[in-house]
């Protein structure tokens, strides 16, 4: 073998492996703005919502301010503060929700509220938690959650970690109860 014949593919392999080590480069802020895609929102300001099943009125939905946001999964956001008032088939108002954030997905029936959630039905009674979801395909168990909830009524404070609810707040279930529950002598099996 000739020494010729290995010096050329010797010297393009060393000439190819500068070409490889010799690359330019970005800043982060030109790698950020070459990957960043614009994303389509809309914005509305003191928002009222309306909602009615059949010709009934089901819900009245308020807040400050609303964004659709067009990105790969479309949504609804409420990031100042969310009320919404459930009416029953009366027409009668059923129960009111109230939190500081709110998203609802689009593809998606359910909304996922944080931050400072009420819900307080009729009687009174009142759900306090820091993350809720509001689902209205989940029939008679519309609101549930896996975090610790408070619910006030006006003889006891009942504590737990996970709750499941009806929408109008008549019926509750608490996962996991915590703390001390009083029972009146009168419901003690005998």
């Amino acid at each position: 073998m000739n020494y010729k014949d290995l010096y050329i593919p010797i010297l393009a392999a060393v000439f190819a492996g500068c070409f490889f080590l010799c690359s330019c480069e970005n800043t982060q802020e030109e790698l950020d703005k070459f990957n960043h895609k614009d994303i389509a929102v809309e914005e509305g300001k003191n928002v009222v919502i309306k909602y009615s099943v059949g010709g009934r009125k089901k819900a009245i939905l308020t807040g400050p301010v609303m964004y659709r946001v067009q990105d790969t999964i479309p949504y609804i956001e409420f990031p100042k503060s969310i009320h919404v008032d459930f009416f029953d088939i009366r027409d009668s108002l059923d129960s009111k929700l109230d939190a500081k954030y709110a998203q609802y997905k689009e593809t998606q029936s359910r909304v996922f509220l944080k931050d400072s959630v009420r819900v307080i039905n009729v009687k009174g009674d009142t759900l306090y938690c820091n993350e809720l979801y509001w689902d209205r395909a989940r029939t008679g168990t519309e609101f549930y959650t896996d975090k610790p909830v408070r619910i006030r009524t006006r003889k006891e404070t009942l504590n737990g970690i996970g709750m499941e609810a009806s929408q109008d707040f008549k019926e509750y279930h608490i996962i996991k109860p915590t703390g001390i529950v009083s029972v009146p002598a009168a419901q003690f099996p005998n």
